[in-house]
């Protein structure tokens, strides 16, 4: 499929060269030809030069016939508006937007503008390290209703029966550095991390309910209360 990505930086290049490797056609947008220096000697889409929300720039780049967008330009606003005219403009239905400020992306992902927080997402993953025991949101769905979660349980239970009493799904399983979807049969081990999918308000509960089974959980506090609180 065609694939239409502003900003040829780090992310817009790399981005570029996976998608060419997995067979499909890219364009790339930006206001700067140097930028295309990031490019491999060996790239055979289109490279525009010009504003990423510029209707005639990006039907130069095959919007038209584009199956989805990326907007990863340095700018907040560009790129949100860059993945709106995409959407309402051109009908792409999959669009993304690079946003540096998180409290930005909440409000545009409840817009129905899915967005990647570059600070955000960054932080997480280093938590997620510095932290593996703990219990951390890794992803919540646009409305904030649901989350996945992260945590690591060592008591050798059956998941089947962790659900139940927890009240949560467990999505899969991380053991020894693989991931793997868990049957009704399924003991965990030591070292185990589960991927629990539950409704956001009910991750508080679920919390202590591990905590009550012995397992070593630890969560983060929740951003949005961080944020408004630094407001």
């Amino acid at each position: 499929m065609h694939i239409v990505i502003m900003g040829c930086g780090r992310v817009g290049s790399k981005l570029a060269h996976s998608l060419e490797d997995r067979g499909h056609s890219v364009a790339v947008i930006d206001q700067d030809p140097e930028a295309f220096r990031r490019l491999r000697a060996g790239f055979k889409g289109r490279k525009i030069t010009g504003v990423g929300f510029d209707q005639d720039v990006l039907q130069a780049a095959g919007i038209e016939d584009a199956a989805a967008f990326a907007a990863v330009s340095s700018g907040d606003n560009s790129n949100v508006i860059a993945a709106r005219v995409a959407r309402e403009s051109f009908g792409v239905e999959r669009v993304a937007a690079r946003i540096y400020d998180p409290r930005r992306a909440e409000v545009y992902q409840r817009l129905g503008i899915p967005t990647v927080a570059t600070v955000r997402w960054t932080a997480d993953q280093m938590l997620r390290r510095l932290l593996p025991e703990g219990a951390e949101a890794l992803w919540r769905d646009p409305t904030g209703a649901v989350d996945l979660a992260e945590v690591a349980y060592d008591p050798a239970e059956k998941t089947h029966a962790i659900e139940e009493s927890v009240g949560a799904r467990i999505a899969f399983i991380t053991r020894l550095g693989e991931a793997m979807l868990p049957g009704p049969g399924t003991v965990l081990q030591e070292g185990d991390v589960l991927h629990v999918i539950a409704a956001h308000k009910d991750m508080d509960r679920i919390q202590a309910e591990f905590s009550s089974r012995g397992g070593a959980v630890r969560r983060a506090p929740d951003k949005r209360a961080q944020e408004k609180g630094a407001r």
